[in-house]
């Protein structure tokens, strides 16, 4: 579980993070949404210590990620795993390399096991068979695919993605919504997702932090979000035809 409280964050003056307060629970996937220019990404940014905010606390299962040491700070970056937007493969790696690459780099085992080890992450998200091919000759679903299991072959208790389903059509973005799910569940992940996929929001949504001018204005869950008493979160999530009409079909249902 990742606790942010009394988050705040600014650049050259103006405030970006207002004060932050939220939960990521463990076992869950744990959803950071909001327009461009909300601040989700500068709070992702910070949970990961990539920025550092001028107030507040940052804590994994209890652990203040402010006031580590360095060589905390070392021992806590094993515990997470990180999917980027774009992948982040090393092109000129085989599939299989990439995924032994955070294995080699930070951990004891042998080269048969970080190869054993690669191999089961590779074949737990559906690409057994695929070891041997390079990232230009795979699609960009099966690019995710890699770039999850990297993230997840050193066992993180942490993993956090962002925009994971950009540049995908909506069946596999669909695929790799379903796959970081199950992962979770059955690692026990503090999974935290920041993204503006609303499919995904509908999908895997079961903590739901909503992000609106540098406030954390609304939280809840995918049952919960059609019902948000929020005048920008309703702007957000409507702001198509499509989830307007569903909008109005569970309203008329529910007072059947």
């Amino acid at each position: 579980m990742i606790e942010v409280k009394n988050l705040t964050k600014s650049f050259d003056g103006k405030t970006i993070l207002h004060g932050i307060d939220a939960t990521f629970y463990s076992g869950k996937t744990n959803l950071i949404i909001g327009q461009s220019g909300s601040g989700k990404t500068v709070l992702l940014k910070s949970l990961v210590g990539l920025l550092r905010p001028e107030e507040g606390e940052i804590l994994y299962d209890g652990r203040d990620l402010l006031k580590m040491s360095a060589e905390q700070t070392k021992k806590l970056r094993e515990e997470i795993g990180m999917l980027f937007q774009g992948s982040a493969l090393f092109d000129s790696e085989t599939v299989l390399g990439n995924v032994m690459f955070p294995l080699t780099m930070f951990s004891d085992m042998s080269k048969a096991e970080i190869k054993e080890r690669a191999q089961f992450c590779l074949e737990r998200v559906n690409l057994k068979g695929a070891d041997k091919k390079f990232p230009s000759e795979i699609s960009g679903g099966m690019q995710k695919r890699v770039a999850i299991a990297r993230a997840i072959a050193l066992n993180p208790r942490y993993l956090f993605c962002d925009e994971p389903n950009s540049g995908l059509d909506p069946k596999t973005s669909i695929l790799i919504d379903e796959l970081l799910s199950d992962i979770t569940h059955e690692y026990n992940i503090t999974t935290i997702i920041n993204t503006h996929d609303m499919n995904s929001v509908l999908g895997i949504g079961e903590n739901i932090v909503f992000i609106n001018k540098g406030y954390r204005e609304w939280v809840g869950n995918k049952e919960k979000i059609f019902h948000a008493d929020n005048e920008a979160l309703n702007e957000f999530v409507f702001a198509t035809d499509l989830f307007q009409k569903v909008k109005d079909y569970m309203i008329h249902t529910a007072h059947r």
